[in-house]
């Protein structure tokens, strides 16, 4: 064992370092790069600044020399080639500085050395004459990470000819680039000098060059990096490129790469559609959830029809999916039953860990991601158009966390007709939970309820499961009205409808029916900015039109008139509740309603649909509450076949019952 500090200088000498496959890409954010840029302003000179352990593998030649551009760099110039096991996030980010920094304007110099022998000892280095390239850092070639780096970070030419493939760690990538490189156009030569020197020569690693007796996929396990844990998707790669080793140890004959590239090509293609989405990242973890909830139910477990075993099948499902991560690496693919060690779990013999087990769970991995990426961006999906406006829908109202139960119907499903009139009736099943537990919807597992689990087990088809759904929605309304449910959300007046779990979702799909009904049909609201529960501080996306603060004039005239309890109704009912454009600071709020309406480029008058139909009143009083909320109820009616009741009925649901209604 070799441990001793280096600084980044020396590190970078005689030396090639590759991000092995089993590794993750790079997955620093803003938070971690704004700490690392803090760390080098405040080192002194003349001092050091301690980064950590860089933990190194060296390459066995048996590898190296399959890497055909690298060649001559190890064997005539003694390059010695490492794997870099744990501290690659911090060593990544240092090489995209200095690559920031040999791109700023008019430097031909760092510290009275030439831009092109920093870059030969640090980026790449090629024979004299000779076009190609021996890249001293960068990923193995398999990996989508390693022609962006050469293409975007670098700005060298592609030698392939297919198109490169984003993932969520290229993105990374490129946006710390133009992090590093936002901060250097603002100094000075002298200062980007500083920065450079504090880089290289102050930055110290204790190196550690792992022992060959040490299991490198073990060791890779144990390690933290620096404020961003392994999801347990990045875990569970390099325990099964590990399982992939010790079964073709095991049994003669197997080809180790074989296996190791689907794995490989299994998570290339998840990392490409995780981070596919513009707008939105697609959380690893969320889908790998809802890929073992299927992949269990239907390759493991699969539910028995018997009622007391069914039972017993179900708590172990439910115990498994508390903790999926722990069942995926501790019992599903734990080292114990590599080496056939492990006992049965909770009366459940697991399939054995065979070639075929590990090809099958990576194959249908790679096939469920395009799947749950269509499903959470169906505008970039083969789907119709009813099909795309219903996914958004029910993507918008569970926080694009599609639930088991949508998964499933995509994947047993393959009439678009009968999924639509699914996913309707799913859509339709959660908005109405919200009206009795909102607390369950928030804190929701991931749907799996009863009929979800037996559908996805294929113990009943979807007609059957269409049946149960329509049964369980008039299940919910078998005690009570539906007037009074609601009125129960809000008797006792101090919050309403303004902290109903759905009341985003509702406004939003009330102001979608407002365009629709528009001429120019032209889309205000973004959902997005809309539905971010603290855009800023002080800011909001609904606002109270009368509001809780009403201690102007305009609003003690027309309301002083009720009791305290009888106000707090008025705020917080539907007719009050108005989605905004674009955030509004809060104590705009307390305006007048006439300044509310006409104040140029923020009034009511110039905002969202649901903000111009608001600005057509002369007055806002109660009486204007209680005839905008009666005919939000019925859009609500119309929208979801619901049937809450006759007026009066109405004005209960809404909390106004001491308001006369206008015959």
């Amino acid at each position: 064992m070799k441990t001793e500090l280096f600084t980044v200088s020396r590190i970078f000498t005689e030396a090639l370092y590759r991000i092995p496959d089993y590794q993750r890409g790079y997955s620093w954010g803003k938070d971690q790069l704004d700490d690392f840029w803090l760390d080098l302003e405040q080192i002194q000179k003349d001092s050091k600044h301690y980064l950590g352990v860089l933990t190194l593998e060296e390459v066995s030649d048996k590898k190296w020399k399959n890497w055909f551009d690298d060649l001559w760099i190890i064997e005539s110039r003694n390059f010695r080639p490492y794997y870099v096991v744990d501290g690659q996030q911090r060593l990544t980010t240092i090489v995209l500085l200095i690559t920031a920094i040999l791109e700023s304007d008019n430097i031909k110099y760092l510290n009275f050395i030439e831009i092109n022998d920093i870059r030969k000892k640090y980026i790449f280095d090629s024979k004299p004459e000779e076009v190609s390239r021996s890249y001293i850092f960068g990923y193995e070639k398999d990996n989508p990470s390693y022609e962006f780096l050469k293409t975007n970070i670098f700005g060298e030419k592609s030698d392939i000819h297919h198109p490169k493939e984003d993932t969520i760690y290229t993105k990374n990538l490129l946006s710390a680039k133009d992090f590093f490189k936002d901060k250097i156009s603002q100094m000075s030569e002298e200062e980007i000098n500083s920065i450079f020197t504090k880089a290289t020569q102050q930055f110290v690693f204790n190196a550690y060059e792992i022992s060959n007796d040490i299991d490198v996929f073990v060791t890779f396990e144990t390690m933290n990096n620096r404020g961003k844990p392994l999801t347990t998707l990045e875990l569970l790669k390099n325990r099964l490129i590990f399982i992939s080793t010790k079964i073709c140890s095991q049994e003669k004959g197997k080809d180790e790469n074989k296996l190791r590239r689907v794995i490989n090509d299994a998570w290339k293609s998840a990392y490409h559609y995780l981070g596919k989405n513009i707008k939105y990242t697609i959380n690893d973890d969320e889908f790998l959830e809802i890929f073992l909830s299927y992949f269990y139910l239907t390759n493991i477990d699969k539910f028995p029809i018997k009622e007391d075993e069914s039972l017993k099948a179900r708590r172990r499902f439910e115990t498994f999916m508390r903790n999926y991560n722990r069942f995926l690496l501790n019992e599903l693919f734990s080292q114990k039953r590599i080496f056939k060690e492990a006992n049965p779990i909770l009366d459940l013999k697991l399939p054995e860990i065979t070639e075929k087990f590990v090809y099958d769970f990576s194959t249908q991995l790679k096939n469920s991601i395009e799947l749950y990426y269509q499903i959470i961006t169906p505008v970039d999906s083969d789907f119709n158009d009813e099909e795309k406006i219903i996914l958004e829908r029910i993507n918008r109202l569970l926080d694009n966390r599609p639930p088991l139960l949508i998964y499933s119907i995509y994947n047993r499903e393959k009439d678009s007709k009968k999924r639509i009139t699914l996913i309707k009736e799913v859509e339709k099943f959660y908005f109405i939970l919200s009206f009795f537990s909102g607390v369950y919807l928030r804190n929701r597992r991931r749907g799996y309820e009863e009929f979800a689990i037996q559908y996805a087990s294929g113990h009943i088809d979807s007609k059957k499961l269409l049946e149960l759904l329509k049964s369980k929605i008039t299940e919910f309304f078998s005690s009570n009205e539906f007037s009074d449910i609601l009125y129960d959300r809000l008797k006792d007046g101090s919050s309403g409808y303004y902290r109903w779990s759905f009341v985003k979702y509702f406004l939003f799909e009330y102001e979608l029916f407002l365009q629709s009904k528009s001429k120019t049909n032209r889309t205000k609201i973004d959902w997005l900015t809309f539905s971010k529960e603290n855009f800023e501080r002080d800011y909001t996306t609904v606002e109270h039109i009368y509001p809780q603060n009403a201690r102007n004039k305009y609003w003690t005239e027309r309301f002083s008139k009720f009791k305290p309890n009888q106000k707090r109704m008025l705020r917080n009912s539907l007719g009050n509740l108005l989605a905004l454009s674009r955030p509004k600071n809060s104590s705009l709020s307390n305006n007048p309603f006439t300044e509310k309406r006409d104040t140029e480029t923020t009034g009511y008058r110039f905002g969202s649909y649901s903000e111009n139909e608001v600005a057509l009143k002369e007055e806002w009083t109660a009486n204007e509450i209680l005839e905008r909320g009666l005919k939000m109820l019925d859009f609500l009616e119309d929208r979801w076949d619901l049937n809450i009741g006759d007026t009066n009925k109405k004005v209960k649901a809404l909390g106004l019952t001491f308001l006369k209604v206008k015959k």
